[in-house]
């Protein structure tokens, strides 16, 4: 049966085997899997001689009966095989849309090497930054980012700033509008939609944001929405951000890979197409989750 959107493929044998266009982070699921079948089956002689033999490690004598040295052996041939990880690996998060879902604001060429690259890349560095050391949730990787390093920061970020971005995004038409509540609060702190959309995109213009980088709407920590940008791959969520510190429930990415195939130098007219693929209704509910305390888990 085909898994994984055919990264993957389990042969009639049971083995398990690659099919092309198998990502990096797939690959290395596989290739701990495939250890992981050579573990169960060394477990299984194991079990064979401490359980079917009265065999007792040397020097034991009664302090260790023979489940205890089956439990001891079989733990660690699973770690040497490493089954018995610190952490599972982040995934490449798939698309939850087709590539051409977001046209015409968006092409589909752009959403391809934007997720399958870029997005991919990220993924892959963070997961070798934190190979062999405890994994936090993503969401909580943000907060200490800047301090633990480039990796951290560049990769990490990029793999919570592109989940959040993919989310917040729906096919043109069917985004929806702002839950009543959030209205009411752009409302109360920007004047209207219309003037929090125009403040948005002059956070987000070349002017205001040089370079590569996100513009966010933030709830802050005095509970106001604010509109902030950041360098990078850099968010609201990270400890010493330059920009506004809180909870983000809306992000657009102004990297040039995210529109330059189809908008050239032309951001603003970017900014301006992106507002048809918001998804209201996922930015409403991180709305009300950051109202209760909580980031965006994406």
């Amino acid at each position: 049966s085909r898994l994984a959107q055919g990264a993957w493929i389990v042969h009639r044998s049971g083995a398990p085997q690659l099919s092309r266009g198998a990502t990096s982070q797939q690959v290395s699921k596989m290739a701990r899997r495939a250890r992981g079948l050579v573990a169960l089956g060394a477990a299984a002689f194991v079990a064979s001689r401490c359980l079917d033999v009265s065999f007792v490690a040397p020097g034991a004598g009664n302090a260790a009966s023979r489940r205890d040295v089956f439990a001891g052996g079989v733990g660690a041939l699973l770690g040497v095989a490493g089954v018995v990880e610190q952490a599972d690996a982040y995934d490449l998060m798939p698309l939850p849309y087709a590539y051409d879902a977001l046209e015409p604001s968006i092409d589909k060429a752009t959403m391809e090497f934007h997720h399958d690259k870029h997005h991919n890349t990220y993924v892959t560095n963070i997961n070798k930054a934190l190979e062999g050391k405890t994994q936090p949730s993503l969401l909580e990787l943000q907060k200490t980012a800047i301090q633990s390093g480039p990796a951290y920061r560049n990769s990490g970020g990029g793999t919570y700033n592109h989940n959040m971005f993919w989310k917040e995004m729906a096919p043109t038409g069917t985004g929806g509008a702002p839950s009543s509540k959030l209205e009411a609060a752009i409302t109360g702190a920007f004047g209207s939609m219309a003037d929090f959309k125009a403040k948005f995109e002059a956070a987000g213009a070349p002017g205001a944001r040089f370079g590569s980088g996100w513009v966010w709407l933030v709830l802050d920590k005095g509970g106001k929405l604010v509109i902030t940008s950041t360098p990078n791959q850099d968010n609201p969520l990270m400890d010493g951000v330059d920009g506004t510190a809180g909870l983000p429930i809306l992000g657009c990415d102004v990297w040039e890979h995210a529109y330059y195939l189809k908008y050239q130098f032309r951001r603003p007219d970017y900014l301006k197409a992106w507002w048809d693929v918001v998804n209201w209704k996922q930015v409403s509910s991180w709305y009300d989750d950051a109202l209760a305390g909580n980031g965006a888990s994406v």
